[in-house]
């Protein structure tokens, strides 16, 4: 074995983040991380990566005992991290960065040629086709990371650690990483992978080890990789795939006439969205489904007419938006959804200040009331209302982002992309949730590239190609070719 863990344990104060975990890696090997979020994945990372030390336990690497104190004594032995937040400087070329630290030089100065030469055929070896004196911010996100897999290359890896590699790559993107790995393997770089995308680990993985409260919780042989074992294994129990009955809408809440957005304007949009139904919005990327969003929300001009209980209103800002109760929760939840430096209670309790106030004065125990009502509907999990919202894993931050919403009641809802790096168990939880809103009468507009989550939760599916509505199915009719053949342009 190239690297052994045993009996790793790890605490924090009022917390044991892992207890008595093991795991081996083999030369060349693909072993896929998973579990649900706060199963302890990142905090076996970090100590692989030097980051935190170890409180028990054993590292063995080629055979002979290894201690890690700090990142630089990872990357000495050839163990490297990449993050799902990614660490380029944006303001350095692509040469810069692959070599950050460690540049060449003649006499005084840096040998950019030289720098030029070496980082061309690292980009070839990751299949990245641009020039070594770009600058990285002219680069996609997908392309950023390939530079960073192009750093780790140039430290001469042994192991690579991929953190959530692709949670913001599109299919095609996607698919070449996926290669990339592949093409790895094959040079004998041993690969941790660690995702919530299932389908991946099928593709990739040679073995799987879950994790569950920080303990190991199985493994799983690559002819055992199904994606109901590796569920069971993560979760400690089936998951019942979310198949709710399909609800017919009430009234119109809203309608789109003629609607045109900035980058489409040759394509009109016209759909209606009812009462109390869950309208799931698929389609490839690049459909216009983002900007028919930011649209209707106010964020983005657009033509055409948009009516909310059968009367044209003008909506020219998410502040008008609001007025007429259509509410956004974003992709981004921790950049756009949340302030993550503020407690659960303030996040919960923000759009509400104004009714609990007084004269100005925010009445504090009604406030505190309010949200703790809030956290127990929403099923948030969290110590305490008063913990700061950035510690709760994704799924807890989605239903706070839904719950503040809710309380708002909503005549539309927009959702876009509400699953997204979120585990399975909390997925499911997350569907209950919109379930629950739509029963309340709120129309829900899902925005979701997720097949699967779509086709299970939404009640009729419109499908966006190209700027314009490729057409609508029900859940009489609703499957994954019936999806793709409408989202690349066929009837």
């Amino acid at each position: 074995m190239l690297l052994q863990l045993k009996g790793i344990t790890k605490r924090f104060p009022g917390v044991v983040a892992l207890e008595n975990v093991n795991l081996d890696l083999a030369a060349g090997e693909v072993v896929a991380i998973i579990g649900e979020n706060g199963a302890g994945k990142s905090t076996l990372m970090k100590i692989l990566s030097g980051v935190y030390q170890a409180d028990g336990g054993s590292i063995q690497f080629e055979g002979k005992p290894l201690t890690l104190r700090s990142p630089s004594d990872a990357l000495d032995k050839g163990i490297r991290i990449i993050y799902q937040e990614l660490s380029g400087l944006d303001n350095l070329d692509v040469a810069s960065n692959i070599f950050l630290g460690r540049e060449y030089t003649k006499g005084p100065f840096v040998d950019q040629k030289k720098l030029v030469d070496l980082s061309r055929s690292i980009l070839e070896r990751v299949g990245l086709k641009v020039l070594p004196s770009t600058l990285l911010s002219r680069l996609s996100i997908a392309e950023k990371q390939l530079v960073e897999i192009a750093r780790a290359l140039s430290l001469k890896v042994k192991v690579l650690i991929l953190d959530e590699p692709t949670s913001s790559l599109t299919l095609e993107e996607t698919h070449n990483l996926l290669a990339l790995v592949k093409s790895l393997k094959a040079e004998g770089v041993s690969i941790l992978y660690i995702t919530h995308r299932l389908d991946e680990v099928q593709q990739i993985a040679d073995r799987v080890v879950g994790l569950r409260d920080g303990k190991n919780a199985g493994g799983l042989a690559r002819e055992e990789i199904t994606k109901a074992a590796m569920v069971k294994m993560m979760v400690g129990r089936d998951i019942e795939r979310a198949n709710f009955e399909a609800k017919e809408g009430g009234e119109v809440v809203m309608r789109l006439v003629d609607f045109r957005t900035t980058r489409y304007p040759d394509k009109a949009i016209n759909l209606d969205i009812r009462a109390g139904e869950i309208l799931g919005m698929a389609g490839l990327v690049g459909a216009g489904r983002s900007e028919l969003v930011r649209a209707i929300f106010g964020i983005d001009p657009f033509q055409g007419r948009i009516e909310i209980g059968g009367k044209a209103v003008r909506i020219r800002s998410p502040k008008d938006a609001i007025q007429y109760g259509v509410f956004l929760a974003p992709e981004d939840r921790r950049g756009c959804g949340l302030t993550v430096q503020m407690s659960v209670k303030d996040n919960v309790t923000m759009p509400k200040l104004a009714w609990l106030s007084t004269a100005g004065l925010v009445r504090r125990r009604d406030e505190e009331a309010y949200a703790r009502d809030s956290v127990g509907k929403m099923s948030v999990k969290t110590a305490s209302i008063h913990t700061e919202i950035s510690t709760l894993s994704g799924g807890n931050q989605q239903k706070v982002v839904l719950g503040r919403w809710m309380a708002m009641n909503p005549k539309v809802l927009i959702v876009d992309e509400p699953t997204r790096g979120i585990d399975v168990g909390s997925k499911a939880e997350i569907y209950e949730e919109l379930r629950m809103i739509a029963s309340t009468g709120t129309a829900i507009w899902m925005i979701s590239s997720d097949m699967e989550e779509v086709i299970n939760v939404s009640d009729r599916v419109a499908v966006m190609h190209e700027g314009q509505l490729g057409g609508i199915l029900d859940r009489t009719n609703v499957t994954e070719e019936a999806i793709m053949k409408l989202a690349t342009g066929g009837h």
